[in-house]
């Protein structure tokens, strides 16, 4: 009989993150009979464990390294990369972001400390839901797949998430170190898609600010 890990190579997991059910699928039988294959194959390091019911296989199993951003969308589906992470991935901010940090649609944070793969912080705001995946970008590394805000939707939610008050362009390009070339790449049709996001009035007053600023 093939290994666990041959198994999930041969149903199409070899580089994707894998549930329980998902492995009930694959190996057949009772729950006793996988906790007991899931424990083996653990111990025997053919596993890694994300999070209580979600899965990964180490590297040499897999052809492409798990990116952080198709992890974080897999541990809270829904979810998109935002705020700093987006901005430093977007080159808007120069410092490299270690902390991979998400926006929810529900109401509860969550974070996650991998000891291998890294850091993972979730954060609600509050969206109006018709609205949620406005300028937010569907993105593709090898066969792994992820949500990331545009630049702007990420300033804004930044800007949500910390309450933060408009203190004119000199603050967002000292303070927060945004490239002050990358803010003149927002057009009218980024102000517009991102205008009815956002349930309080601090955001869109921050957002009809930087429009007027940018004279837009």
């Amino acid at each position: 009989m093939n290994s666990l890990p041959e198994q999930l190579i041969e149903h199409g997991l070899r580089n994707k993150v894998f549930s329980e059910r998902q492995l009930g699928r694959v190996t057949g039988g009772g729950s006793a009979r996988r906790y007991g294959l899931v424990n083996r194959a653990l111990k025997a390091h053919e596993l890694i464990r994300l999070q209580r019911g979600l899965y990964i296989l180490p590297a040499k199993y897999r052809t492409e390294d798990p990116h952080p951003f198709a992890l974080a969308q897999a541990l809270e589906p829904g979810s998109y990369v935002s705020v700093e992470t987006s901005l430093s991935a977007h080159g808007w901010i120069p410092e490299r972001v270690q902390v991979v940090a998400s926006v929810i649609p529900g109401r509860k944070s969550a974070s996650l400390e991998h000891p291998s793969l890294g850091t993972f912080t979730f954060h609600p705001l509050a969206h109006h839901k018709t609205h949620y995946l406005e300028l937010i970008e569907r993105r593709q590394w090898g066969t792994q797949v992820g949500l990331i805000a545009h630049p702007l939707r990420a300033l804004l939610d930044l800007i949500t998430l910390r309450k933060l008050e408009w203190q004119g362009l000199q603050w967002l390009t000292e303070s927060l170190r945004i490239e002050e070339t990358m803010l003149h790449t927002i057009t009218p049709t980024h102000i517009r898609a991102i205008a009815g996001v956002y349930k309080h009035k601090r955001s869109n007053h921050f957002l009809q600010e930087l429009a007027r600023e940018l004279r837009l």
